[in-house]
């Protein structure tokens, strides 16, 4: 990462967390209302391919034993009233602010992988980790929506983690690739803009 994407990722997280404060606080009471503790929910990811840190999000399902693995149509029952509110429009993900602000993300980039799938395509994963993982980027943008399509026909955990294995993880890779090959801080700020136009449009 360039001194002048970290500047940048400082700068616009500091001021995101500012002014979604009011945002964050309604969300959290609205959490603790309608479904109680925790608010928060952490999941391990990689930063590369050796070292992890701890992803926090807005808790969007129902805790159960030893959850693992990515979010697939089995999982689907699992989330509440307001995580499918949350996650239609992305706003589980604001606490990742806080995130980049720490330096384990950035802004864009690839999204921090699963270690299992790290330990799975260790090859690939040492170019991809090569760029830092962000909040959103290139494969987030192209690929989310047919992701969450390819994902939702899954019954089990066995057969969700087979689709994004064989059929999600070498097509973001390859986006991801493009993405570090191309990466600069207009290509940032265009990736960036479309995904805030994105996100106003599901509006």
């Amino acid at each position: 990462m360039t001194p002048q994407k970290r500047l940048f990722d400082l700068f616009i997280s500091a001021a995101a967390l500012v002014f979604f404060a009011p945002l964050l606080i309604a969300v959290i009471i609205w959490i603790v209302l309608t479904d109680g503790a925790p608010v928060f929910y952490g999941s391990e990811r990689m930063k590369t391919p050796k070292k992890s840190f701890r992803l926090w999000k807005f808790r969007t399902m129902t805790l159960v034993d030893n959850d693992a693995g990515v979010s697939g149509g089995d999982k689907a029952d699992r989330i509440t009233k307001s995580g499918r509110l949350l996650r239609k429009y992305r706003l589980d993900e604001l606490p990742q602010l806080w995130n980049v602000l720490m330096g384990d993300i950035s802004l864009v980039g690839p999204r921090p992988p699963l270690a299992q799938y790290v330990e799975q395509f260790p090859a690939l994963y040492l170019k991809v980790l090569q760029s830092r993982p962000g909040i959103t980027g290139l494969a987030t943008l192209v690929f989310h929506k047919r992701e969450e399509k390819l994902l939702r026909v899954a019954k089990t955990a066995a057969e969700t983690d087979k689709i994004y294995a064989r059929r999600c993880v070498p097509v973001k890779a390859r986006l991801d690739l493009i993405y570090g090959q191309h990466q600069s801080l207009c290509f940032d700020v265009l990736l960036l803009w479309r995904t805030v136009t994105k996100l106003l449009q599901r509006r």
